[in-house]
């Protein structure tokens, strides 16, 4: 049975609930999931978890993204993107230093209101639901953090590529649109582009093709399952905890065992902390588990049974 991640880069004008539907049937396996939502408009990296390998989507999702977007001024659309109805056109007289400046406000922790086309749920509805059928609703704030918001370069007139690192849960379009709400023009997301999702980019994840497969080729090629990667490495920033004998028949009945604490650490340091859990003699990866006293107990298993 298939079992890995797959890190593909999304073609525009799939969701990503419809890349997975696809690799079910490559696949042959019902249990495909993904680790963030990317919109139909957006294409880069997109991890793929199948089989057993999907019980590490919850931790992937909390990982960081990052991204490259367009941010066209002047122009406020009901979807906060180009794909939407253009409600309002203003002239714009934004220079660079102005622009540079109003980045500033948007760097940190900010509050975000999720905009009505998505995927969120209130009083049990999803908001593209209502939004579709011409309705809004108070959506509360929503804290994230931009990590990093750069200003890349000027495309054409009106029209610039921003790079944005930031927390789940973000809205790159709402953050295009609230930078040119702070501009004074209005403004929206004319593209994107996610370069980073789970600790995976373009450059650091399939070192022989030099660049995330496309779906085109992953259906052409006959053995797929070849592009699988292992499961752990979504947890390489844990320290790793290679046990044996008994520990290991505890650790695979979900059973807490003795451990040491990882080199270099104190207990009073270390408790409460996660790591990566390996049966040495078979070298394996068992689970992600968590010090407790002076014992691992396991979070998420993740050997096949």
């Amino acid at each position: 049975m298939a079992s890995g991640i797959l890190v593909i880069d999304k073609p525009a004008g799939w969701t990503s609930m419809d890349v997975c539907a696809k690799l079910r049937g490559v696949f042959h396996e019902k249990r495909v999931g993904h680790s963030g939502t990317l919109d139909p408009m957006a294409t880069g990296v997109l991890p793929i978890f199948i089989g057993r390998a999907t019980r590490a989507v919850e931790f992937a999702e909390k990982s960081d993204k990052e991204y490259i977007a367009g941010l066209k001024l002047g122009v406020i659309t009901n979807t906060q993107d180009t794909t939407g109805e253009i409600l309002e056109e203003r002239p714009v007289q934004v220079t660079r230093e102005q622009l540079e400046t109003a980045l500033e406000r948007f760097r940190g922790d900010i509050m975000q209101i999720p905009p009505m086309f998505s995927a969120i749920k209130i009083n049990g509805k999803k908001l593209y639901e209502l939004a579709r059928k011409g309705r809004e609703v108070e959506r509360p704030a929503r804290p994230v953090t931009i990590k990093a918001l750069e200003l890349l370069d000027q495309q054409g007139k009106d029209l610039y590529t921003i790079r944005v690192r930031c927390t789940k849960g973000t809205y790159i379009r709402t953050l295009c649109q609230d930078i040119g709400a702070a501009l004074g023009c209005g403004g929206c997301m004319a593209s994107l582009r996610r370069t980073m999702a789970a600790g995976f980019t373009p450059e650091n994840t399939y070192w022989e093709w030099n660049e995330l497969p496309t779906m085109d080729e992953i259906l052409r090629l006959k053995c797929p399952e070849k592009l699988l990667l292992p499961v752990d490495h979504v947890f390489q920033d844990l320290p790793p905890v290679t046990i044996s004998g008994r520990s290991v028949a505890l650790a695979r009945n979900g059973a807490p065992f003795p451990a040491k604490a990882p080199q270099g650490a104190m207990w009073t340091w270390y408790d409460g902390g996660l790591c990566r859990v390996y049966d040495g003699p078979a070298n394996e990866f068992l689970a992600v588990g968590r010090y407790v006293g002076k014992e691992i107990k396991i979070v998420k298993s993740f050997f096949q049974v």
